[in-house]
């Protein structure tokens, strides 16, 4: 009876299949922090594949096999920068002692941070890029739960405002702080966090009369200017 060729070759040791795996994900890894480096210095439309194999240390041939153009580069480094802030937030949110209102703005700041430090990549050539990323979409979604639920654990511990729902305060929350993205310093996101946690607060709502009618406790300054203008009227 004939063998078929092949058919007692040893398995691949499992150490020599780790290395392997660890050499791949090491190349990987150089590969997407080499693009990034180069997309923010010369800009997405001047990286070639060619450069990215040079500065990674590695043969265009062997570029090809890991990614087919630069953009798949770019929509993979993205992932994992998204898939490292959501676990980077995950984990200050569960090593922050206090109430929900104090993780809150734990979460809020490093969010806010991070926002801040990516500005490099709101160039639009590149933003138009990584925003049609499915992942994007996932990670808010993510996030949205991640702010929503504290939210409502703080409305429910009287630290937080309870007369508006905690998925419209989230929103809220997001988008005030997508402004760190434009703001000078460090210290302007740390006012602006600051600025957002007062917006959530429990006071907040003391003026709150019924539905969206809201009574104010001080008079605007438009309020004020009207009232001078007709009392000379008078």
């Amino acid at each position: 009876m004939s063998v078929p060729v092949g058919a007692y070759t040893p398995p691949v040791p499992r150490l020599w299949n780790d290395t392997i795996a660890a050499h791949r994900a090491a190349v990987r890894d150089a590969t997407l922090d080499a693009t990034a480096a180069l997309v923010a210095e010369h800009g997405l439309t001047s990286v070639t594949m060619s450069q990215i194999a040079a500065t990674t240390g590695i043969g265009r041939a062997t570029l090809y096999k890991y990614f087919p153009d630069v953009e798949a580069i770019l929509l993979a480094w993205h992932e994992r920068q998204i898939t490292s802030h959501l676990q980077q937030l995950a984990d200050i949110r569960d090593h922050t002692t206090g109430n929900p209102a104090q993780q809150l703005e734990a979460v809020l700041e490093a969010y806010a941070l991070i926002t801040h430090q990516s500005r490099r990549h709101h160039r639009s050539d590149l933003a138009a890029v990584l925003h049609r990323d499915d992942q994007v979409g996932a990670a808010e979604r993510r996030l949205r739960e991640m702010i929503q639920d504290l939210l409502a654990a703080g409305a429910t511990a009287g630290d937080l405002r309870d007369d508006i729902a905690p998925d419209e305060l989230a929103s809220f929350c997001l988008h005030a702080l997508t402004a760190a993205a434009t703001l000078p310093s460090r210290a302007a996101v740390h006012r602006l966090v600051a600025f957002t946690m007062t917006g959530v607060a429990a006071h907040a709502a003391d003026g709150i009369r019924s539905g969206d009618q809201v009574t104010p406790r001080v008079h605007t300054v438009h309020d004020e200017a009207t009232r001078r203008s007709e009392a000379r009227l008078d």
